[in-house]
């Protein structure tokens, strides 16, 4: 063989892996920050089911950025947190087969080739002892794997993560935590609509709680999605947010969750008071000053009861400053926060912030977003349509695919169909020709 054969063969066998590196998880550098930020917030308690997966999830996005160092380093440590998390005999299991398509990825990479084939081997070996039910299926450990991962990203992968996690519980129903996840999964594709999880879902999920009960986060999600439904949850509220308070801080915890019950079934200013508890038992917690930031702007941008006094305000802009430094590389969102919070407290540093941010070199999906943001800004702070208008438009006009692009779109559809403003033909004739985007 060749050379040229040799390598084309090589080739061929990594594709067919099974692992992040063939998964399709290109992302721009700005949502590789945001997505590395969130798995370190997750953090690293023991007896975390998913840990091997936090860790060659985190691996491949140190590749990505550039660290291959650090991500070899967290390959390790994925194949070390499988060992301690499977109870089976063996130390090697087919979880273990996405976990050495990376490492045999990596050193391709590196040009390392000897090890590239040994981990190649690695995994011929492993399915030929842990065999996929058919052809056509994989094993049960990677689809739960691909569908974790899957779930971390938006759109289009939402709806194969739940395949895959549907493909997983049906080879092993039994594993409880892959129906945990799964269900959690579907209520987050469903953030953004009105109606909600449904009825049988809903169900699912309440038995889920009974079969996963140490699972706060599940119970959080589930509690959140019963409030959004009418119910009043505030004795359930407080139980849940008792148990969440003894446990470590992780983003897995369930408080994010259990803080929106609050805002829904008791009251924002209790949920103040929750996160506040949190921070006081956990200080340096960046997760837990993120929960309690959030706090502070919907009693800021939300509650119409109350005008917010300046401990309130002065609270608010702290821990949003504080957030922008702990996050420098993912911040943006928590920018428009504090820039959303100014537009109601203080107008002129909101103009001030607003003409940085739109002057900064940022990828098109973080533009759209910028845009859409100050859009609404000039309209409900500012009175001024016209520019609001105007802004939604150039949203709307980046030809990508984003959550963002959506909302101005519908903004911009809903006032022409008002038919008040005077600029509806302008906007008809825009939508009319808008191009199609480009997904993410």
């Amino acid at each position: 063989m060749s050379a040229a054969q040799s390598q084309s063969a090589l080739e061929s066998k990594l594709e067919a892996l099974q692992c992040h590196f063939t998964w399709d998880l290109d992302l721009s550098r700005s949502r590789l920050f945001r997505l590395r930020d969130k798995l370190q917030d997750i953090g690293t308690e023991e007896g975390n089911s998913w840990l091997g997966h936090i860790y060659n999830l985190q691996g491949y996005i140190q590749y990505k950025l550039g660290v291959t160092e650090d991500a070899q380093s967290f390959f390790k440590k994925a194949a070390e947190a499988f060992g301690q998390t499977r109870t089976a005999a063996s130390e090697e299991g087919p979880w273990l087969v996405v976990n050495y398509g990376n490492l045999a990825w990596l050193h391709h990479h590196l040009g390392e080739q000897a090890q590239c084939q040994t981990y190649l081997s690695k995994v011929d070996a492993l399915m030929s002892e842990y065999p996929s039910p058919s052809q056509d299926e994989l094993h049960a450990e990677i689809y739960a794997e691909k569908a974790w991962t899957l779930m971390k990203f938006s759109g289009d992968k939402q709806q194969l993560a739940a395949d895959c996690f549907q493909r997983a519980i049906r080879m092993q129903p039994e594993t409880v935590e892959w129906n945990t996840s799964h269900l959690i999964g579907l209520a987050r594709a469903v953030k953004h609509s009105e109606t909600g999880l449904d009825a049988d879902v809903l169900e699912q999920m309440r038995i889920a709680t009974e079969q996963d009960p140490e699972n706060l986060y599940l119970a959080g999600v589930y509690l959140k999605q019963r409030a959004e439904k009418g119910e009043r949850l505030e004795d359930e509220a407080r139980e849940l947010a008792r148990k969440i308070l003894r446990n470590p801080v992780s983003s897995y915890s369930g408080m994010k969750a259990v803080l929106r019950v609050y805002r829904i079934s008791l009251s924002i200013d209790e949920a103040i008071d929750l996160a506040e508890e949190a921070l006081q038992n956990h200080p340096d917690a960046r997760f837990l000053k993120r929960c309690a930031a959030l706090c502070y702007k919907w009693k800021i941008i939300f509650d119409r009861n109350s005008r917010p006094n300046r401990r309130i305000i002065a609270r608010a802009v702290g821990l949003h400053k504080e957030l922008i430094a702990l996050y420098p590389l993912s911040s943006l969102v928590k920018k428009l926060d504090l820039v959303n919070i100014y537009g109601k407290t203080n107008p002129a540093e909101a103009e001030l912030i607003y003409r940085d941010l739109l002057k900064s070199d940022v990828e098109p999906a973080d533009q759209q977003m910028i845009y859409h943001h100050y859009g609404n800004y000039l309209n409900f702070d500012c009175q001024d349509r016209h520019r609001s208008i105007q802004y939604h438009m150039k949203a709307a006009a980046i030809p990508q695919q984003s959550y963002f692009r959506d909302k101005s779109i519908k903004v911009l559809e809903k006032i022409k169909d008002r038919g008040r403003n005077r600029m509806c033909r302008d906007i008809e004739e825009f939508l009319a020709n808008l191009q199609e985007p480009e997904s993410l």
